[in-house]
């Protein structure tokens, strides 16, 4: 495996350790990454020693979402020639994430879809290993971090985390269109309609996290839950995953993340996306993703009171 850019991996005991670590960019997801992440999972799925595999973030918070500060800063536009270049039109070339966008430009829908696609398939590595994955959240975990929460198996949370996908208000279709098959149609749909976003505590009640924990105990509670699935036969394991999984492979999983994803790259081309996206290149991105969320405030759907 090649030197990893965006991630860590360790294994111990009967565990494979998978950390994303960028912490001074809150772990966001770059082009190198769900090529890493698939890369990793693959070799905690050959390796016979490893039960089971989790994943977390190193820092201040599991993961942001992608890291379109740096594509607008063109850190990411393929002139390192040891890197896939990133197609022009495509949500991590620069001309389209903030900067110098100009709407009067052919956009090609298809070759938006192939990058986000390939995006896709990286974050649905842990949704498709052999072994399972136990995701660990703390401090946030929102757009597009939570791609690769919700294709883990199982979730755990800090009660103070922040998890959701706020880009539902623009500028963003999640990709990897999982969140009614994990939490049901009406709670996605509440969420999605708005952009909120839940704490650990509600996550637990929605369904959509195992268990929570406060910050200051999550790490003790997820080594107790890795430890005990992996003392189960890897067989075992192996063959509940695959049981359990037809479930939303049948309902038709692969055929919503088609459409979700060409959804991202036409909700960055509607007269809304432009306009974030000029407010971006006035103000910077950061700005602009305060200035979409201030209207909303930072209330969860059971601390809202209007």
């Amino acid at each position: 495996m090649d030197e990893l850019r965006t991630m860590t991996y360790e294994v111990t005991g009967r565990i494979a350790r998978i950390t994303l670590n960028r912490p001074e960019r809150g772990n966001g997801i770059t082009f190198d990454l769900p090529v890493e992440l698939a890369q990793c999972v693959e070799r905690a799925d050959l390796d016979p020693a490893v039960h089971v595999i989790t994943l977390s973030g190193n820092g201040k918070g599991f993961c942001g979402g992608y890291d379109l500060v740096a594509s607008a800063e063109r850190m990411m536009d393929g002139r390192d020639a040891a890197r896939p270049r990133v197609p022009k039109g495509s949500a991590l070339d620069p001309a389209v994430t903030a900067r110098n966008h100009d709407p009067r430009e052919v956009w090609d829908p298809m070759v938006d879809y192939q990058m986000m696609a390939r995006n896709v398939r990286g974050f649905m590595s842990l949704f498709h290993a052999n072994k399972p994955v136990v995701c660990k959240v703390h401090g946030f975990c929102v757009a597009g971090g939570t791609d690769m929460a919700l294709c883990s198996d199982l979730l755990i949370i800090a009660e103070d985390a922040k998890i959701g996908y706020p880009p539902a208000r623009v500028w963003g279709s999640p990709t990897t269109s999982i969140w009614a098959f994990r939490i049901g149609i009406e709670k996605a749909k509440r969420l999605l309609f708005t952009g909120d976003c839940l704490n650990g505590r509600e996550a637990v009640d929605w369904g959509l996290a195992t268990e929570c924990a406060p910050a200051g105990a999550l790490d003790h509670r997820c080594e107790i839950l890795l430890e005990r699935i992996a003392r189960m036969p890897i067989n075992q394991l192996i063959m509940m995953k695959l049981l359990v999984n037809q479930t939303m492979l049948t309902a038709g999983l692969a055929s919503t993340q088609i459409l979700g994803t060409v959804f991202d790259g036409i909700t960055r081309h509607t007269r809304e996306g432009y306009a974030f996206q000029q407010r971006a290149a006035e103000v910077g991105f950061k700005q602009a993703v305060r200035e979409r969320d201030e209207p909303f405030g930072d209330f969860g759907p059971s601390t809202f009171k209007g």
